[in-house]
Formats: structure tokens, sequence, C-alpha cells
């Protein structure tokens, strides 16, 4: 795949970080009484996922790298779904949700395509 030499160089990972302060500020701004609970979760998925794109690209095999993009996607949704439960919750207002939900999205499209791109090089299944 001509891999990139730092997970930096990577635009699931740098679309990845314009999520998490996105993330941080829905956080923010839920109630006192889930700023404990959902708003931890929610950092936790947020962190999760850059994070996890910069341990598999540093990883020597594309098997690993394939499997912690992964546990990127997993994380992205389950932010997603965190972000859905505070809007259905009334925590959020839906003009917080919305660029979320289209950077979301992005990374998602950016994660794939990055894992098909993996698979199709390495020819790794």
């Amino acid at each position: 795949m001509g891999r990139k030499r730092y997970f930096r160089d990577l635009l699931a990972w740098q679309k990845a970080m314009e999520l998490v302060p996105a993330a941080y500020e829905i956080a923010r701004a839920l109630p006192g009484v889930e700023r404990y609970a959902l708003a931890d979760q929610i950092r936790r998925c947020v962190i999760s996922v850059p994070a996890n794109i910069a341990e598999g690209q540093a990883r020597q095999h594309p098997k690993d790298f394939l499997q912690f993009l992964a546990i990127a996607r997993g994380s992205l949704a389950e932010l997603h779904t965190l972000i859905l439960a505070a809007h259905s919750l009334d925590s959020i207002a839906e003009g917080q949700v919305e660029p979320s939900e289209k950077l979301i999205a992005e990374v998602g499209r950016l994660l794939a395509g990055l894992s098909n791109r993996l698979k199709s090089d390495s020819q790794v299944v």
C-alpha cells in the first residue's frame, strides 16, 4: 500500500482528531446529571478513534493495522450512538448533533477506505 511513514499523515487520523474538540464540546454542554456518565463515555470513545488509528499504523503488520482500524470504527459507532442518545434525552440541541454526524460519517468513510486499501494492497483478509 505504500504505507505512510507517520500516523499523522493519514487523513483518517487528521479527521478523527477534528472530531475530538467537537465531541468534547458536546460533553461540556450536557446537563450536570449527565456530566459524569454520558460525558465521560463520549470523551473515552472520541479519543479511542485517533488513538487506535495511530497505534495500528505504528504496528509492523497490515493484519494488526486492520484490527486497530476495526476497533476505531467500533469506537466511532459508539460515539455516534452516545451523541444520538444525548439528543434523544434532550440533553443537546439538534444544532450540536448535525455537524458531529457529518464528521463522524466522513471519518467512517475514511476508515472504511483505508481498511479496503490495506486489504487490497497486502492481500490480507
